[in-house]
């Protein structure tokens, strides 16, 4: 066990990430409605049964013509043309355009056969307008053809792929998959994700302060990633420092949990219970240190077929364990192709002097500024410190060396959320 906690060995960040991806065991999936879906992550491709729209349609309020109809028409001279009927949405045009004719038609109707052009009711002028049929109508502006009208097909056509497997659901998927009958949709489960807080420090949300005692936080704190991330958090109840508590209490949440989550416990110290786990149990062990600030401690097991994550007790570093490796799980866990923080590169908008031996990754707050973006340390950049992290939209990337960085450089930046 003390060889476990003090001869560590230290593996980047990249092949962290890399053992941990390698391990990702796809969610099973169901079928929910339409309605229910918004967040979800979509389990199957989604192609087009028909063209987009499947119809020509108009773009405008106005009249039906045939283009060649209106040649030399504009604002001082009219071309008057015979209305033979009115097209509202949702019904089929019963007549043929002909020459010299035109149909009352409205914003999104079928265009009528024989023509190839709307104009616009605001070019126009009904002379002698009688109910129902009958009329006639001033066009006031040349129109070509295609003008105002969209043909079959346009958005999409019949067999394309719309939407990819993996995909989040947002306002424009659950669009698409209206527009083409979607009523039910494929969705991965939501990974359900136990997370246990330990130390016997810790305090429920609602107690009074005591002498050495805080409240629990990291724990809602990290619900609300997993949330974010697509899983349903199990906040499990805190378990004190006692590496056998500990591993009783996990054996007991497997059968609910497709993955556990600890923070806390991982160090070195005497009562650094998830590391004495790792000493004695029977599961594989992925990593136990990576070389990255804040959250060295940072490890990863397999135990039971599903992944241990059990992350830093400080909550700076606590929420970067979780950023950096947990939230990529999930996401590839729920068929994300792209499951890692996407990179950038920003101008670091103040000095930063501290250095570090290993990579470093600083909460930082981004701004844009005449198309550029500048990013600084979200507060204080100490592992410890909880408040500033809700300020934080991104990581600062600073490579091991012991200067930091200038005001003005150049640095890669990763950015949080989906």
């Amino acid at each position: 066990m003390n060889d476990l906690k003090f001869g560590r060995q230290a593996i980047s960040l990249e092949e962290a990430q890399r053992r941990v991806l390698g391990h990702v065991r796809l969610q099973e999936t169901e079928k929910v409605p339409l309605f229910e879906a918004c967040g979800r992550r979509l389990a199957e491709n989604i192609y087009a049964g028909s063209p987009l729209p499947h119809f020509r349609r108009s773009g405008v309020d106005g009249y039906a013509v045939r283009a060649s109809d209106t040649t030399g028409a504009s604002l001082a001279e009219a071309v008057c043309l015979e209305v033979v009927e009115t097209v509202p949405c949702g019904l089929v045009p019963a007549k043929t355009i002909g020459p010299g004719q035109a149909a009352r038609i409205m914003t999104g109707a079928a265009v009528p056969e024989g023509a190839d052009a709307v104009v616009m009711l605001e070019m126009t002028n009904a002379v002698h307008q009688e109910t129902g049929l009958g009329g006639m109508v001033a066009v006031h502006k040349a129109m070509n053809p295609g003008d105002n009208v969209t043909p079959v097909g346009e958005e999409a056509a019949a067999g394309e792929q719309l939407l990819r497997k993996g995909c989040i659901i947002g306002p424009g998927e659950a669009a698409v998959l209206a527009a083409f009958g979607h009523s039910l949709v494929k969705v991965y489960k939501r990974p359900r994700v136990a997370i246990f807080s330990t130390g016997s420090e810790l305090l429920p949300v609602d107690a009074p302060l005591a002498p050495g005692k805080i409240r629990g936080s990291n724990g809602y704190m990290l619900a609300c990633q997993v949330q974010q991330a697509g899983g349903v958090p199990l906040l499990m109840p805190f378990l004190p420092d006692d590496a056998g508590r500990v591993e009783r209490e996990l054996q007991a949440a497997a059968e609910q949990a497709d993955l556990w989550m600890t923070t806390g416990g991982v160090s070195v110290g005497d009562k650094d219970v998830l590391a004495e786990l790792f000493g004695r149990w029977d599961g594989e062990l992925l990593f136990n240190k990576i070389a990255m600030r804040p959250g060295s401690p940072t490890s990863v097991g397999l135990w039971r077929g599903k992944p241990l994550f059990a992350l830093s007790g400080n909550p700076g570093a606590c929420y970067v364990g979780f950023e950096l490796l947990v939230r990529p799980y999930l996401r590839a866990s729920q068929g994300a192709s792209d499951p890692l923080l996407s990179g950038a590169i920003a101008v670091l908008d103040t000095d930063y002097g501290k250095g570090s031996a290993y990579p470093r990754y600083i909460r930082g707050a981004s701004r844009v500024e005449q198309g550029t973006v500048f990013v600084r340390p979200a507060g204080r950049d100490k592992s410890s410190i909880m408040v500033s992290i809700k300020e934080t939209d991104c990581f600062i990337c600073l490579p091991a060396g012991g200067r930091g960085a200038r005001r003005g450089e150049l640095v890669r930046v990763l950015t949080i959320g989906d």
